[in-house]
């Protein structure tokens, strides 16, 4: 995708005709074929492909991607889960430079450094007004729904474009979308305190950042619950105390379950205080066990579960990062190329149990 300015001085000085044409006139295109890669049929291995740069559409930007984080969920799509429609381009951890605006826009610029908020939404259903972004009626997941940053190029809404401060990476800001946000919405959601005790059920991507959100969020005790060795050193190495089974826990105020598996939920719930919540984070559908009575009643526990986050929640995230309240440079476990081959290898260790926390496809940009 090239692109060439019409006028000089974009986007300053410009006579009252001149701003009337500046959506029309400020950038052409000229369209090329971009590298991408897709998920393109259930269990079988993501494919290259060739896809055409469409400039971007009224109230649109043009994401020229610089980073892009591999998540277990695009695993569980690549397996069937989630009746995603195929050839479908993966990835919701999106951050990267505007390379050109559509008809209308003014709140983003040419040359923006920019993370992409993967919910798109009307903002104006119920749901969406009442109950939150992440449950509107017409929603679409970038990654899921919509093809998303496996891939060169993304037109998205400009709204879904949020600034990146000049001192954080944009490969930090990538993984901050899902992964961070997803345990900071849920540390929200959970009602979680100062001075309480919070359990990380599976220290991948998301338990690496809900450890460093739950200390920055004041709790006076972190937990991590993870069968590899490697990732339960990682954790004390950061300050929290590790343990191989769930069944070990003792007096946590609040579970975060990032594994999926029924038995550890379980395990966490019992684990609990008296008031104490289990939050469900991880995609499963296999049922829980309990004891109505013993598990919840008696001690008035209550079970939760965490859909996604706000855009809002991500610009305190980036704000966080930007002083330094936030470090998550050590998240990061591996940089892979935009290749089939690359990619494909990092989704069957996730599927299969890893050492890693957090991979991100990277590529260098001019910006």
């Amino acid at each position: 995708m090239a692109l060439r300015s019409h006028l000089p001085n974009v986007g300053a000085g410009f006579s009252p005709l001149q701003d009337r044409l500046k959506p029309v006139l400020t950038f052409s295109i000229t369209l090329q074929p971009m590298r991408a890669v897709q998920i393109v049929a259930p269990n079988q291995p993501l494919a290259a492909a060739s896809l055409p740069s469409l400039p971007p559409g009224a109230g649109e930007v043009t994401v020229e991607i610089a980073a892009c984080g591999i998540c277990p969920s695009d695993a569980h799509y690549r397996s069937g889960f989630g009746d995603v429609a195929m050839p479908r381009t993966p990835g919701h951890e999106v951050a990267g430079v505007v390379r050109a605006i559509g008809e209308g826009v003014s709140s983003v610029n040419v040359g923006d450094r920019v993370a992409v908020h993967y919910l798109r939404t009307c903002r104006e259903c119920r749901s969406c007004t009442q109950s939150g972004e992440q449950f509107c009626e017409s929603g679409e997941m970038i990654g899921k729904h919509r093809d998303g940053g496996y891939a060169e190029f993304l037109n998205i809404p400009d709204r879904n474009a949020v600034p990146v401060p000049a001192n954080v990476p944009l490969e930090i800001a990538a993984l901050m979308m899902c992964s961070t946000a997803t345990a900071f919405h849920a540390l929200r959601v959970a009602r979680m305190q100062p001075g309480e005790t919070v359990a990380l059920l599976g220290f991948g991507g998301l338990g690496v950042s809900g450890l460093e959100l739950a200390k920055a969020l004041g709790a006076k005790r972190v937990a991590v619950v993870d069968v590899v060795p490697e990732k339960r050193a990682f954790a004390e190495s950061r300050g929290a105390e590790a343990f191989a089974d769930a069944g070990e826990l003792r007096d946590v105020d609040v579970a975060i379950d990032f594994t999926g598996r029924a038995a550890v939920a379980t395990a966490g719930l019992r684990a609990l205080r008296p008031g104490g919540r289990l939050m469900v984070v991880a995609l499963s559908e296999e049922p829980i066990s309990l004891n109505p009575y013993r598990d919840l009643v008696a001690k008035e526990r209550s079970i939760v579960g965490c859909s996604d986050h706000l855009r809002s929640e991500l610009v305190e995230l980036l704000e966080m990062a930007s002083t330094g309240r936030l470090d998550l440079r050590h998240a990061i476990s591996r940089r892979v190329a935009l290749d089939a081959n690359e990619i494909n290898e990092v989704l069957d260790t996730l599927d299969r149990g890893t050492s890693a926390l957090r991979t991100v496809i990277t590529r260098s940009l001019d910006s």
